[in-house]
């Protein structure tokens, strides 16, 4: 079985975001930079719901947690 790979814009959809290439640019440049030593999700502009989500994927599955840490390097 091959690992998946999921895009940023099926993640952004995951989280209930905008998820059009545009969109995710947007979101990206309006929340960066995180300050060094936040964790991605801890950052102030996720709902709880979103936060935890991130916080799942991150400890739980690994095909999503390669796009988390993606996300986190972009907004870093």
């Amino acid at each position: 079985m091959e690992p998946t790979v999921h895009p940023f814009a099926e993640l952004f959809a995951q989280l209930g975001l905008p998820s059009s290439e545009s969109e995710i640019r947007d979101f990206i440049q309006r929340h960066r930079p995180l300050a060094g030593d936040v964790n991605v999700a801890d950052a102030p502009f996720w709902t709880p719901g979103q936060s935890r989500a991130l916080r799942d994927m991150l400890l739980q599955d690994a095909d999503w947690a390669e796009v988390v840490d993606q996300l986190n390097l972009a907004l870093h």
